[in-house]
This record gives C-alpha cells, sequence and structure tokens, in this order.
C-alpha cells in the first residue's frame, strides 16, 4: 500500500494532518481511524500493517491539537468543535477519494470513541458500521466530586489544564511498547478543563439517548483498564438499537489495547468484523414508523402518564413565585412554546417586576433547553445566508418560502442584511397575531419584498399551488412540536411540490433534550395543555426528508446535541407516495 502524508480543511478553515494508506488498485472500501487522547495517527502504523487488508484505503488523523495538526496541546474550542471536525474528515475522505459514506468504516479508541459516537448519534451519517475500542464514556478521575470541582475551576479560574495521570505501565502490558510511548515527542500528557467536562457531559448524553445510534457497532473492551469506565461501556452497548451489534472484552488488557501483548487477538477481532460488515448488504432501519412504536414512541407514550410529586412542587413554584419572571410569565400566559415566548428568548435580557424577578429570569433565559435555541437561530441564519449567497450566484432567482415564520424576525434580519441581493419572501403562519407581527416588523425593517400571509403548514396542496415556485424552502421549530409522522411528511411533500428542482430547504430538528421530561410534567404549551415532545433522531428526520423528495447535503449543531439544522436540495424526481403517512392537513404554530 501507498503511504501517504495530507492535510485536510476542516470547518473553521484549521489545517488537520491524517495519514493515508492507499491500495495500488483503486479502492471503493474505506477504514478511517480516531486515535485516543494525547496520541497521534502515527501510532496506527503498526495496526495497519497486522490488519492486512489490501483492498480497503484506511485513513487516521491527528486530531485538533494532537500530533502535527495545529491547536494548543489537549485544547479545542469545545467538545461539539471536536464532532464537527470528526465531520469534516468524514466529508474530505468521500469527496477527495471518491467513497461513499455507504463504503465506510470508523474504528475510534477511547477520547475518539465518544467523538465518533457522538458524530454518528447527532449527525445520523449512512456509514457502514463503526467500531468502538474502550471508549472513555466515563474517565475514572479517582479524586471525589472531580467533575462539579472542575466546573468550579473553568468558571472563576477561566481556562486551564489538568495533567494526565495514566503513565505508560497502566495502559500496556508490553514493556516495548510502554516505551515507545514514553518516548513519542508527539504524545502529550495535559487535556484542557473545558474538553474534559464537555467529554463528560457528551457521555452522560450518549448513555442516555444510546437507542437513537442504529449503526452495526463492534465494542472492544479491557477488562484491567485503569482509565475508563468499563461498566458504562456496557451500558452504552445494552442501549444500542443496532441490528447487529457485539461486545467483546479481553479479560487481561489494560486500556491501550492496540499496544497490549496481545494485540494480535485485538487485530483479528477488527479484520473478522470489517470482512463481514463490507461483505454484506448496508443494514438500513426505516424510522417512518418511529412515532406509531420504538424508542422515542416508548419515552412519549411515558412523558404522557403522571409524573411525581416533585414536579407538581416545581409547577406550583413557577405559577407563583417564578411570575415574577417577565419570560416565565409570558409563557404561562402564551405557551412557552408560543412565538411570543421564543422572542423573548432570543432577546436574552433579563426582565422582572423585582430584583428577585430579574434574577429568577436571568436562570430562566440560561436554562440549557433556550441557550440551545439561541444557538439553533445562529445556525439557522449562518445556513440561510449562505444558501441565499449560493443561489444568487449560481444566477437563480432567489424566492423564500417560510411555511411557520412565526414573527419571522431571523429571515427579516438575514433579509435586511443582504440587500445587495435581489429577492423576494413569502412568510405563512396560521396565527393572526405572527402574521401581524411579522407584517409589523416588515415595515419597520423598510422592506417591500416581502409577503406575510396566513396559512396551514400542514395542508400540501395550498404549499404546493405557491406561485412563482420558491427557490428557498425554511421550516424551523414546526416539526419539533408534532408527533405525527404522517402529519410532517405531508408538509414536507407540500414543500417538494413547491421548491423547484434544485431548490434547497432548511429544516430544524431536535434529536436530544436533557429537559424533556421537566418540560413535559411543569411546562404548558401555547394550548395551555402540558407540553410533551416526542423527539425524533437525526436519522429519522433525515429519512423523512428523503421520502418527501430531497436530499440532505449539510447540517450544524449546538454543542450539547440538542438542535439541529440542516440544508436539503430538492432532487429531480419525485417520490412515490409511502402509503400510510400521507398526512391529512391540521393547522400548526409557527415557531422560528
Amino acid at each position: 500500500m501507498q503511504v501517504a502524508e495530507e492535510t485536510m480543511a476542516s470547518w473553521d478553515g484549521a489545517q488537520l494532518f491524517y495519514r493515508a494508506w492507499i491500495p495500488s488498485e483503486p479502492a471503493k472500501k474505506a477504514l478511517l481511524l480516531f486515535h485516543r487522547g494525547h496520541e497521534h495517527s502515527g501510532r496506527w502504523s503498526e495496526f495497519v500493517e497486522m490488519l492486512g487488508l489490501g483492498d480497503v484505503a484506511i485513513f487516521a488523523w491527528d486530531a485538533r491539537g494532537h500530533g502535527r495538526s495545529p491547536g494548543e496541546r489537549g485544547s479545542a474550542e469545545s467538545f461539539g468543535a471536536m464532532v464537527k471536525d470528526v465531520d469534516a474528515f468524514v466529508r474530505h475522505v468521500s469527496e477527495r477519494h471518491g467513497i461513499a459514506l455507504e463504503n465506510m468504516i470508523v474504528l475510534a479508541h477511547s477520547v475518539g470513541a465518544v467523538s465518533v459516537a457522538a458524530w454518528v448519534h447527532d449527525y445520523a451519517p449512512p456509514i457502514r458500521a463503526m467500531i468502538l475500542a474502550t471508549p472513555a464514556f466515563r474517565v475514572r478521575l479517582y479524586v471525589p466530586l472531580a467533575i462539579p470541582a472542575l466546573r468550579m475551576k473553568q468558571k472563576f479560574a477561566g481556562p486551564s489544564f489538568v495533567k494526565s495521570y495514566v503513565k505508560a505501565k497502566m495502559l500496556t502490558h508490553d514493556p516495548a511498547q510502554a516505551a515507545l510511548y514514553k518516548s513519542d515527542p508527539l504524545i502529550f500528557r495535559q487535556i484542557a478543563v473545558n474538553v474534559l467536562i464537555d467529554l463528560h457531559d457528551a457521555g452522560t448524553r450518549l448513555l442516555a439517548d444510546a437507542g437513537a445510534i442504529h449503526v452495526p457497532t463492534l465494542m472492544l473492551s479491557a477488562g484491567r483498564d485503569w482509565v475508563v469506565s468499563f461498566e458504562a461501556q456496557r451500558e452504552f452497548f445494552n442501549g444500542l438499537s443496532s441490528p447487529v451489534k457485539r461486545m467483546h472484552v479481553f479479560p487481561a488488557a489494560f486500556h491501550a489495547l492496540f499496544h497490549e501483548k496481545e494485540r494480535a487477538q485485538v487485530v483479528d477481532r477488527v479484520r473478522e468484523f470489517l470482512s463481514e460488515r463490507f461483505a454484506a448488504q448496508p443494514v438500513t432501519s426505516s424510522l417512518l414508523d418511529a412515532d406509531k412504536f420504538g424508542y422515542t414512541w416508548e419515552e412519549y407514550e411515558r412523558l404522557k402518564l403522571r409524573g411525581g410529586p416533585q414536579f407538581a412542587i416545581v409547577r406550583a413554584g413557577m405559577r407563583t413565585g417564578g411570575r415574577l419572571s417577565k419570560g416565565i410569565d409570558l409563557g404561562w400566559r402564551s405557551g412557552f412554546d408560543s412565538g411570543l415566548s421564543l422572542d423573548y428568548v432570543y432577546e436574552n435580557k433579563a426582565q422582572g417586576s423585582t430584583a428577585l424577578g430579574r434574577f429568577i429570569d436571568h436562570g430562566y433565559l440560561n436554562s440549557i433547553g433556550w441557550r440551545g435555541i439561541r444557538q439553533r437561530k445562529k445556525n439557522l441564519e449562518k445556513l440561510l445566508r449562505s444558501v441565499i449567497e449560493e443561489t444568487h450566484a449560481a444566477g437563480h432567482a432567489v424566492r423564500i418560502l417560510d411555511i411557520a415564520a412565526g414573527g419571522g424576525r431571523y429571515l427579516l434580519e438575514t433579509i435586511r442584511g443582504l440587500p445587495e441581493i435581489p429577492m423576494t419572501a413569502v412568510l405563512r403562519d396560521y396565527k393572526q397575531e405572527n402574521v401581524d407581527a411579522a407584517r409589523r416588523l416588515a415595515v419597520d425593517f423598510g422592506l417591500t419584498n416581502v409577503t406575510v400571509v396566513s396559512g396551514d403548514a400542514f395542508d400540501r396542496s395550498s404549499l404546493g399551488a405557491i406561485a412563482p415556485r420558491p427557490t428557498i424552502g425554511i421550516v424551523s421549530g414546526l416539526y419539533e412540536l408534532f408527533p405525527s409522522n404522517a402529519e410532517v411528511l405531508s408538509s414536507l411533500r407540500g414543500l417538494a411540490d413547491a421548491i423547484e428542482p434544485g431548490g434547497h430547504l432548511i429544516y430544524t430538528n431536535q434529536p436530544w433534550h436533557p429537559q424533556v421530561e421537566f418540560i413535559a410534567r411543569v411546562l404548558r404549551n401555547r394550548e395551555g395543555e402540558p407540553w410533551i415532545m416526542r423527539r425524533r433522531t437525526t436519522a429519522e428526520m433525515d429519512e423523512l426528508v428523503r421520502v418527501a423528495g430531497f436530499e440532505k447535503m449539510t447540517m450544524e449543531v449546538d454543542e450539547w446535541g440538542i438542535f439541529t439544522v440542516a440544508v436539503a436540495r430538492r432532487v429531480e424526481a419525485s417520490p412515490a407516495a409511502v402509503g400510510s403517512l400521507d398526512g391529512k392537513s391540521n393547522g400548526a404554530s409557527a415557531h422560528s
């Protein structure tokens, strides 16, 4: 195999280093390797040689802040940025070497395994399989209350680093490998505190939501791992929804499986799994009926049941003293999911009738869900601007349709910010108060190229009749509020009928929320009922979009994995109807 050293531009332009082992004949299959913390791609060289696969292209990167890639050693902006790097690397390999994601398998070790698992969870890539070796879902810190202490340090002392206690002899029983580890100048022992905290939080999320993952998975664990928790690995494995999943434990091994004395056995297990998965057809699991049975449906049904007394106490507190906060009071009056509440969250200015009320409001506005909502708005504006500029640069007319615009602020602000690009926009909403608010804002901004009308976001025929046909469609914060896939697919098909072939759809989703039970038990929606949401995994939402006639192009997600914003392209051919999912019209509130 030919060995090459290359670089790739990640999502922010950072030039990440990687090694490639390319077969002499053109390869249609790929294996991507992700090293453990502190290490680099050169540590995979012996593994690749032992693997001996002559028809599979193999790629191994140096993660940001590691090896020959740029960045302060052991540091990154956030764990979310590291997950975005994974996506950028995989997409680069696919485009640069012409290998479809369906023909890729990813193998990741320790910290790298957590970032890869988070990528599979959040982005739902159609890869062939994944192999996770001693994943660091829970790092053994040994110091009591270490994570809370590190959070305090991060908050009050700012960016800092922790030096790893792990010595080479705790990683492998092989003295020669231990010596190589100690003498390697590219290996370092520090890790940024923010990365360590984010790693813990990402592990918590993945342990809680492993059921969202359907990718065939091989888990490799070490029976004498001093670095990470074996119990957490077992919990994650048990929670996976993958139809093909295997876990193999090497009882005597330390953490560094690929550098242990019995590493030949580890390589044999990997080779066997790779050969099997590449020989088999890709595993696909349809999620079109996930609203009727399965993982998120079961959660949704549980949330309908009565909660414990602790939620009643919190709810009573929020309905009384909590209403000193303007945001909480607005939520009780108009619904916490209403357009008015979201506009208040976007403004992000603590208000209340007293000093105590403003203090409560500050905490309310900084809850994890509302921080995610504000990041969703930023991601939405970023992708919308990009799609507008791309459409204009290609010589196509920019005609925008937002089917559930709410007050329309983010869209109108984007239009106002691009005066050099001629465009028109139609904003629709089923609530007259939102229509009136969007019209007022358009007048305030002096926009004469905007039309605001009443409309049902789930009425396929009315959407398909819109003329002239839009080149950009938007649906933001809407489908998350409706559990039925039939309704969502009807709406998406209406958008497919409306948007010109080659045009773009921008859509949002909520695949995860750490407060979904609190919201269901305590808060009320715009209809005055308990705000109970059924989450759609990224894979489920993307399948609905694909069945409706769109091809997903790119996606942004916040660092907590709560809200996604994706862009899809309208394909030329109209898809065939999918029997039971030809949804009927139903009025919908707008929540852009």
